[in-house]
């Protein structure tokens, strides 16, 4: 669990830094990840950069980790502060997507020491 919870601290802090690479490196070529804006999932590095490119042209969101728990094999449950700010900085209104301040859970299945699918789910 500690080297899995290493793994995510730095995926959420290369996140907030808006390190594309940086988080990417941490995840298996086929990961499957959710996509918290559109629904459904994102499949493979190319289609996760290609999302959250489009994501940060479109807004500013911020995970701030709050507690991390064990589920199952080689999975784990963060629970997670999101605040999406639009590209000025100030609070969304009238969007049309999913993303807004929340509190979420964000679970993550490893396999061989990287991330291998991405889920969001409601708190």
């Amino acid at each position: 669990m500690n080297q899995h919870r290493e793994v995510l601290q730095a995926i959420y802090d290369n996140f907030n830094a808006r390190d594309i690479e940086g988080v990417l490196a941490a995840l298996r070529p086929d990961v499957l990840w959710a996509n918290g804006m559109d629904g459904g999932h994102e499949h493979g590095i190319d289609a996760v950069r290609a999302y959250w490119t489009r994501q940060w042209a479109l807004v500013q969101p911020t995970v701030k980790p709050l507690g991390f728990e064990g589920v199952g094999n080689d999975a784990v449950l963060v629970t997670v502060e999101q605040t999406v700010r639009d590209l000025d900085g100030k609070p969304l209104a009238g969007q049309d997507h999913g993303l807004h301040d929340k509190l979420v859970g964000h679970r993550f299945q490893f396999r061989d020491g990287r991330v291998a699918r991405f889920d969001i789910t409601e708190l």
